[in-house]
């Protein structure tokens, strides 16, 4: 026979508290992290002292690469003949994989309408190569740049990149302010 087991007043009393205490430890937990993220430094592009030197690509601890291209569309052209997707001597400003500059296909090129044509980044295939923030600087404006993207970024003490960086491009920023995006960002905003 099963005993049905009760609870007594005392009992109640004490598992109610103990509950309300672990919730309110959580809640204390919880903003307390959140506070420590916004304080807290993070690694991030300049990308008016970027060089493209390709060494986002293969020095991160990461692989890929936690550092991806992003657009300021306010500052894109919307070219036909966008440096940034097209390989230079193209043999047509088509989306073949032989015209395409990127060497991951992470641009694609959407026809708005005639002459203009929109180039979104698929972040999943960027390597961080910076091919066509290169291109697009020296060709057209620089809405394509490169930034650490903090939701695949480790935050590491000394990040790799930076050390091997030779326009010094990598720095701490605030991480309640963690993107350098051009459009938002003028050459000296950020400076720590």
């Amino acid at each position: 026979m099963e005993r049905k087991k009760t609870k007594s007043r005392r009992e109640f009393i004490s598992s109610s508290a103990r509950f309300g205490m672990v919730l309110a430890l959580g809640g204390i937990g919880g903003l307390a992290f959140r506070k420590s993220t916004a304080d807290q430094w993070v690694w991030q592009i300049d990308p008016f002292k970027c060089s493209w030197c390709g060494r986002c690509a293969t020095h991160c601890v990461l692989n890929p690469s936690a550092v991806k291209c992003v657009h300021a569309y306010e500052l894109c052209g919307y070219c036909d003949l966008c440096g940034g997707y097209l390989i230079p001597g193209h043999s047509d400003r088509s989306t073949a994989a032989e015209n395409q500059l990127c060497p991951t296909a992470a641009i694609e090129r959407k026809f708005i309408e005639e002459p203009y044509y929109e180039y979104k980044i698929n972040e999943s295939l960027c390597i961080g190569c910076a091919k066509c923030a290169e291109g697009c600087s020296a060709f057209g404006n620089g809405s394509l740049h490169l930034q650490i993207m903090h939701h695949l970024c480790v935050n590491c003490n000394e990040c790799a990149i930076a050390r091997v960086c030779p326009s010094d491009a990598i720095k701490r920023v605030k991480g309640s302010d963690p993107y350098l995006m051009k459009g938002d960002f003028t050459a000296g905003d950020g400076e720590t």
